[in-house]
């Protein structure tokens, strides 16, 4: 049995980091340079209606159910909520059924070919096989917001704060059936139709894309 077995030898970080040196077993680290918020590139800007969507999913408690989860699809051209729907578990089928009333309700005839674009960030469930899949199979083009890029989805995020000020925080609502309801009564009538935006000439998300319709239909005329 070697002698040094059961030998205890203190020896300081910096002589070891010597040693290594002469013996050239050093690694070289490369350098890192700083991340600055909005890297990622600008954010794109839609020209017409359903063109680019933005996806994205809020949580928030009900007293006799614990966590909810609202996932809500907007326009960004016109700021109108075109999907949304509330569930008691956050997964890739649940952004599917929201998703499926947007397309339901703003493509009658199908969403092939007509260049929509969906932005959400790069959580779990819109960038999970069976929802990627889905969106190729109907040809709708995913756009990723990077974590470089903090104002990739800002619309859809900015729309999410003011669901939780208009209809959340300002209710406690006793059971998951209550909070379906108001949510939808307060999107379907109140924002939808009456919430006027300065950005949008002060007209509601319903009446600025009827205007754009109404535009279009006599441009072709």
């Amino acid at each position: 049995m070697p002698p040094f077995l059961g030998i205890k030898i203190h020896v300081n970080h910096k002589k070891v980091y010597g040693i290594m040196k002469e013996r050239n077993l050093i690694v070289p680290q490369g350098k890192r340079r700083e991340m600055r918020p909005g890297s990622g590139g600008s954010k794109p800007r839609a020209k017409r209606p359903n063109e680019y969507w933005g996806i994205d999913m809020t949580k928030f408690m009900v007293e006799s159910v614990g966590w909810v989860y609202l996932v809500v699809v907007l326009d960004w051209y016109t700021k109108k909520i075109v999907g949304w729907n509330l569930f008691l578990r956050s997964r890739s089928s649940e952004w599917k059924e929201a998703l499926d009333m947007a397309l339901n309700n703003q493509f009658s005839d199908g969403v092939r070919r007509n260049g929509l674009k969906l932005v959400s960030d790069n959580g779990s469930q819109p960038t999970s096989c069976s929802f990627m899949q889905d969106m190729a199979t109907l040809g709708i083009e995913q756009i990723f917001t990077s974590y470089k890029d903090p104002k990739g989805n800002a619309d859809t995020e900015r729309m999410m704060r003011t669901i939780k000020e208009e209809v959340v925080w300002i209710n406690e609502f006793g059971n998951f059936q209550e909070a379906y309801e108001s949510l939808g009564n307060w999107i379907e009538f109140d924002y939808n139709n009456l919430y006027v935006h300065s950005a949008l000439g002060y007209l509601s998300p319903e009446e600025f894309e009827g205007a754009f319709t109404n535009r279009h239909c006599q441009a072709v005329a």
